[in-house]
């Protein structure tokens, strides 16, 4: 059953990205966070998240601006590591509250309340019609680094900024592609790194049991299968009507995941 909605999400969510404004990371971690703990989620996240980016790095990446990506990226991947550092030590944090609703217990922590704040804050963001006009001066491009970055190692939420940031560097269309998606490679690299070193190789038993490597292999080949379909059935415009629907649902679930619900 895990099988099947996290394939059927990731598939969707792929071909979603394509015109909701959304990103992957942002409507797949709260998928795997309804299933699995969050930071497993985030880290789950993170592979299909970078085998997706590596896939579209063999597209794009030779039309990438490297002089931008350096000014983004190196700065990026340092705070994407604080980031990670700093989900590892809320994910080692006692529990705030337990209860139960219904014969089920439910766990409310310090992770758990961060990421749900996270989740309602860039969904809030998303939604906002100014913030897909904000552009940020190209003087601040390793500041926006900085935050993507951090965000990104902490969350796994950091195409919105990353955007922001780059949308003003007067980069051509490709080029700006390009740029995203190497920049997005690193942070993804910088951040499963620690998540390795801690976590993962801690308890990669649990991991191993609780997500599963087949289920992080069929997540990803399903979210390349969404990125193929949605290419082919649609092109990349905004549909306001979808990113208010799942605004809404990533409201509900930070809610959920805020009172240990999930």
């Amino acid at each position: 059953m895990v099988y099947l909605v996290v394939c059927i999400v990731a598939l969707f969510v792929s071909a979603l990205t394509l015109f909701s404004g959304f990103g992957l990371g942002t409507l797949l971690m709260p998928a795997f966070a309804i299933f699995f703990p969050v930071e497993y989620a985030v880290g789950a996240t993170a592979i299909v998240h970078l085998a997706n980016n590596v896939f579209k790095l063999g597209l794009v990446g030779k039309m990438a601006d490297y002089k931008v990506v350096v000014k983004f990226a190196v700065p990026a991947s340092i705070m994407a590591i604080v980031g990670a550092l700093l989900l590892n030590y809320f994910a080692g944090t006692e529990p705030l509250a337990d209860y139960t609703v219904g014969g089920k217990p439910c766990t409310v922590t310090v992770v758990k309340l961060v990421i749900a704040f996270l989740i309602a804050a860039f969904a809030m963001l998303e939604l906002h019609p100014r913030f897909e006009k904000i552009a940020f001066n190209p003087k601040y491009i390793p500041l926006g680094g900085l935050l993507s970055g951090f965000f990104g190692g902490l969350s796994g939420l950091q195409g919105a900024l990353r955007s922001a940031f780059l949308v003003r560097t007067g980069l051509a269309k490709e080029a700006f592609v390009g740029t995203s998606v190497v920049s997005a490679c690193v942070v993804d690299i910088s951040r499963l790194a620690v998540y390795g070193v801690t976590f993962f190789s801690k308890h990669f038993t649990i991991f191993e049991n609780r997500v599963g490597i087949g289920l992080i292999i069929a997540a990803t080949l399903t979210a390349f299968l969404g990125s193929f379909l949605g290419s082919r059935l649609i092109k990349k415009i905004t549909m306001r009507t979808i990113q208010v629907i799942v605004g809404i649902l990533l409201f509900f679930v930070s809610i959920m995941l805020g009172a240990g619900l999930i």
